[in-house]
């Protein structure tokens, strides 16, 4: 199929440069394989051991700094000799933790600033459980955020509280304002509380780039120190990504390493400045790109939201990739909400082919319920972004709204509805229906009396334009189709050929 005139694109919806940061495959070799069989026989025993002999003292430790709190003690920042007494220690057993995990290689770059100083910590890329390691390399044990119902968690429970962490509670709707508002009263007393450490991308990539940040650690507008994390193995056994390896897999694989190496990189301190103090995303965006260039990597619009469209995806039985669109620039330049995308996701899967996760022309044309012809081809490759005679979600969502929804306003379908209503009664009957689609469009007599039916929503043998209108609504596509109609009329009119040409 080729295109009948040049398409400009615009830059800012080009595909992203890193397809899918949300899949990550372990290869192992024989020898590796033989690795990991001896180091699960003999040496990981060992390390649990360890490992756990460390958690014991460290919870002990923890455990003696909570006791016999007062709720108003608990509500202000651990001082005196809860915190000087067992601080050094608990961290240092952390570190323990780290050797005992296989990371005898830590390697510091940079100088971690208290948090009165940088009352926030940002961490990226996230990438693994294994990222929770560089708490115990910042001045002083970070707070987090965490699920309420971990504080009662054993052994780990004790010394999650005493970090002092920021709890979210899901069962209450204003959580995440409270979260906000306890995070900017904490960041702004600028060194009484611990720093809070965030991990911003709010999911685990596979580190070949940066995805969006979310406003979270920007939303109070307070100095921030950018963390950057690397592995540095040859063999990724860390990454934890929504379509691969197992939490427990990674685990046991970093375990059965002989050496891990990691790079801990604290980046000079970020000071916002006023524009971006007003503008959580602005700060965000540009933290991020001062990273990006840290750490010689890409940085792309993905977020969360398109791992919840990948597992919507996956459950229509589409491909699981179907969902990856970068959710957040297509929300920022279309101004489509996640609801919507569902929807469109829903409309999507019922269309295309459930192996490929895209649409091709004959099933675009067997969804308007019009055969193939130079208009509908012609509409088909506006959609087509890149050329590949197929439509995926994210040129679907795009054409959408740069191509279809514009035209499909009232005065549109009002001089559509002239064209079938002969008479001007006020409504469209099936033989004029029939009639200019038979005519213009070549569309059989069965697939008329079809579509006719599902317009003519109060089933009066009638349509009416309000009829005519909300079906339209439901597929804008027509309303596009027509117009490309009308255009390639004119066109071939004036070259003084016939309408059978569109035929």
């Amino acid at each position: 199929m080729k295109r009948q005139i040049a398409i400009p694109r615009q830059m800012s919806l080009i595909t992203p440069e890193i397809l899918n940061p949300f899949v990550h495959k372990i290869h192992l070799s024989f020898m590796q394989k033989i690795q990991i069989v001896f180091m699960s026989l003999f040496v990981v025993p060992i390390r649990l051991l360890m490992i756990f002999t460390c958690l014991i003292f460290a919870w002990m430790l923890a455990k003696a700094s909570l006791a016999f709190r007062s709720k108003e003690e608990q509500d202000k920042p651990m001082k005196g000799w809860r915190k000087t007494l067992f601080h050094k220690t608990i961290m240092y057993l952390g570190r323990a933790i780290c050797f005992f995990y296989g990371f005898q290689n830590v390697k510091v770059k940079g100088q971690p600033v208290g948090s009165d100083v940088a009352p926030i910590l940002v961490c990226a890329p996230h990438s693994t459980f294994m990222d929770a390691f560089v708490i115990f390399y910042c001045s002083t044990l970070p707070s987090s955020l965490s699920r309420k119902e971990n504080s009662a968690l054993p052994i780990l429970g004790s010394l999650i509280e005493y970090t002092q962490p920021l709890y979210v509670q899901r069962e209450d709707p204003n959580s995440r304002k409270n979260i906000m508002k306890e995070m900017t009263r904490r960041a702004k007393t600028m060194g009484e509380w611990p720093q809070i450490i965030i991990f911003p991308e709010g999911t685990c990539t596979n580190r070949s780039c940066l995805i969006g940040f979310k406003q979270g650690a920007f939303y109070p507008g307070v100095p921030v120190q950018p963390v950057c994390i690397r592995y540095l193995n040859s063999l990724d056994t860390y990454t934890w990504t929504w379509e691969g390896p197992g939490a427990f897999t990674c685990l046991w694989l970093s375990l059965c390493q002989f050496n891990n190496k990691l790079e801990l990189e604290f980046l000079p301190v970020y000071n916002p400045n006023e524009e971006e103090k007003q503008d959580p995303t602005l700060y965000a965006s540009n933290v991020r790109q001062k990273m990006a260039e840290s750490l010689k990597i890409p940085f792309t619009d993905h977020t969360y939201d398109d791992v919840r469209l990948m597992q919507k995806a996956a459950k229509l039985n589409l491909p699981h990739t179907a969902g990856l669109i970068e959710f957040q620039k297509l929300h920022s330049k279309l101004g489509i909400s996640f609801d919507q995308m569902n929807e469109l996701l829903d409309q999507f899967g019922a269309i295309s082919q459930k192996d490929k996760g895209s649409i091709t022309l004959g099933e675009f044309a067997a969804y308007l319920h019009v055969p193939v012809s130079p208009a509908l081809e012609e509409m088909f490759s506006l959609y087509d972004r890149n050329g590949s005679e197929t439509i995926d979600f994210r040129e679907y969502i795009i054409g959408l709204s740069l191509i279809s929804q514009p035209v499909n306003n009232d005065d549109t379908l009002k001089l559509a509805f002239q064209l079938f209503d002969n008479g001007d009664k006020g409504y469209i009957t099936q033989e004029e229906l029939t009639g200019i689609l038979t005519n213009a469009f070549g569309i059989d007599d069965l697939d008329v009396e079809k579509l006719f039916q599902e317009v003519d929503i109060n089933k009066d043998d009638k349509i009416t334009f309000d009829e005519f209108r909300k079906y339209a609504e439901t597929k804008p596509e027509y309303a596009k189709l027509f117009m490309t109609y009308q255009e390639l009329k004119k066109v071939l009119n004036t070259n003084g050929n016939g309408i059978s040409k569109l035929e």
